[in-house]
């Protein structure tokens, strides 16, 4: 019998509450797969529990073992310095250095087939047939132009796990002077170069909403990814933009009053 599962990873206080509306809406879209939170040491145990309480499988996952000089060159400041930002604001608590952590998903063994899904996302409709994806696929970094589709965004992607292939990631990632400028997202696009396409709709992420409006159409939308500002900031300079798509994560967070899908009004709509 095929073993598939949902992967996320939590690595602080913050993205472990924020999974609980990751996880809630996994489950409401009547999946038989696992739901899994890979977490790290970070993580008290006490975040995790509504997290398992919501049917979740709480694994450790630790940070990388990867050199000090590849992790002094991926340190927040110095990343961020040598690759800025420019196109959204990345929270505080965001710890670039956390993300390569999402490799170890291919150590779950268990599983045949996983679907991982960034922790600062919802799933709003039945994606099982993702599991029968190709590994590597993954839906476009379309959120400003149409030029963009040339890029991954690793927010939601498939994979094999396999402890091989994880060990040949390692050997990959920490070679001398290597800056991997979106962390595990520049890395999976390098080591998965002939990666597959997902449908945007599968990874639709949030500035979609006000710089290419024509494109979000909500009885296509399966994934709402909150890239950048996060919907539970309280100082959010997007806020009154994207205001629509935080309120329907904050229903998700608490499972009260969670619309349905294809009643929510598109860009520009009249409710």
């Amino acid at each position: 019998m095929t073993a598939n599962a949902y992967v996320t990873l939590v690595t602080n206080r913050d993205y472990a509450d924020a999974a609980i509306a990751l996880v809630r809406s996994i489950g409401l879209t009547g999946t038989d797969a696992d739901t899994v939170v890979m977490h790290t040491g970070a993580v008290a145990a006490g975040d995790l529990e509504p997290l398992k309480a919501l049917g979740a499988r709480c694994v450790e996952a630790e940070l990388l073992d990867t050199s000090p000089e590849f992790n002094a060159r991926h340190q927040r400041d110095r990343l961020h310095a040598a690759a800025p930002f420019t196109k959204g604001n990345k929270p505080a608590f965001h710890t670039p250095l956390d993300n390569f952590a999402k490799l170890r998903l291919w150590q779950l063994e268990q599983y045949d087939n996983v679907v991982f899904i960034d922790a600062d996302a919802i799933v709003v409709r039945n994606i099982d047939r993702l599991f029968a994806y190709p590994e590597f696929s993954a839906a476009p970094n379309v959120y400003e132009g149409l030029g963009d589709f040339h890029r991954l965004n690793s927010g939601v992607f498939t994979a094999k796990p396999s402890r091989a292939t994880f060990e040949r990631m390692m050997a990959q990632l920490d070679q001398p002077d290597m800056f991997w400028r979106r962390t595990d997202q520049t890395f999976l696009q390098a080591f998965f170069p002939s990666w597959h396409g997902l449908p945007v709709f599968d990874n639709m992420l949030q500035y979609v909403w006000f710089n290419l409006p024509e494109l979000w159409d909500w009885q296509s939308v399966n994934v709402v990814h909150y890239q950048y500002e996060k919907p539970w900031q309280e100082n959010h300079p997007k806020r009154d933009r994207l205001a629509p798509l935080i309120d329907l994560w904050r229903a998700y967070r608490t499972g009260d009053n969670i619309p349905d899908i294809d009643s929510l009004a598109n860009p520009g709509e009249a409710t």
